[in-house]
C-alpha cells in the first residue's frame, strides 16, 4: 500500500457504554460496528466521552470525528463512507 493511500487499518472507533448512551441503546451500536468488520478498525466499547445527553456516542480516531446519537441503522452508513471511502457523514455529526 502507498503512503498516499489513506489506510483504515490505523482507526479505532469508541462506542460509549456509559449510563445515559446505554439507556439510549449504545449496547446495540456497538454490536452493530462488531458485526460490521472492517479489516484493521478495531471497535471497543468505552467509558463516558463527555458528551451525556446527545448519545449513543462514537468517536472515530485518530481521525477525532464524533457522532452523536447514532442508531444501529446508521452504522452501515459509518462503516461504508466513513471507514471505507474516507469521508464523514456531517448530518450525523
Amino acid at each position: 500500500m502507498s503512503n498516499n493511500q489513506p489506510s483504515a487499518s490505523s482507526k479505532c472507533v469508541r462506542v460509549c457504554q456509559n449510563r445515559a448512551c446505554k439507556k439510549q441503546g449504545a449496547a446495540k451500536v456497538l454490536a452493530a460496528f462488531k458485526a460490521s468488520v472492517v479489516p484493521g478498525v478495531t471497535v471497543t466499547p468505552t467509558g463516558c466521552l463527555g458528551q451525556c445527553g446527545n448519545g449513543p456516542m462514537v468517536l472515530v480516531l485518530p481521525d477525532r470525528i464524533w457522532y452523536s446519537g447514532v442508531r444501529p441503522y446508521e452504522v452501515p452508513m459509518v462503516v461504508e463512507q466513513h471507514l471505507l471511502d474516507g469521508h464523514e457523514l456531517k448530518k450525523m455529526l
